[in-house]
């Protein structure tokens, strides 16, 4: 299989996986959160934030969608790379506040690691094309 098949296979489950999680905190936070990994369900009108990540998450899905979509696959790279701070964010957040170290480490980290490997994995597959020399009088190509 080649890593172009690969990239694309990996980012198109990220952009469902992220993508079903958000709709789930938007659609019914009371039973997704406590997947999420912190022990306690939040107070008073707290439970507002859930449905905040849940946009966040659908949000975030829909840029990596679009840049494959698209075909933009360096931008996507370095998209890849960025949003998995998000996940690495959650991971800190479970472990601040006594959390499941368990969904802390093997949810929110495992995700944000993939992400960081799928994301150089994107860079490395173009970057022969956008190191590529032009050849005089060739017409530029465009790298998505």
């Amino acid at each position: 299989m080649s890593l172009k098949k690969i990239n694309t296979v990996l980012t198109a489950a990220f952009v469902l996986f992220i993508l079903w999680f958000g709709m789930e905190f938007i659609l019914s936070p009371e039973t997704t959160a406590p997947t999420f990994g912190l022990p306690t369900w939040p107070s008073g009108d707290g439970g507002g934030f859930l449905i905040i990540k849940g946009i966040r998450d659908v949000v975030l899905a829909l840029v990596l969608g679009v840049l494959l979509v698209t075909g933009h696959r360096r931008a996507l790279g370095w998209v890849l790379l960025v949003e998995a701070f998000a996940a690495y964010g959650d991971m800190t957040t479970v472990l601040a506040h006594h959390g499941s170290v368990a969904t802390a480490l093997g949810v929110h980290g495992l995700t944000a690691t993939v992400m960081v490997v799928n994301g150089l994995l994107m860079l490395r597959e173009t970057r022969e094309v956008a190191a590529a020399p032009a050849t005089p009088g060739a017409t530029p190509v465009l790298q998505r």
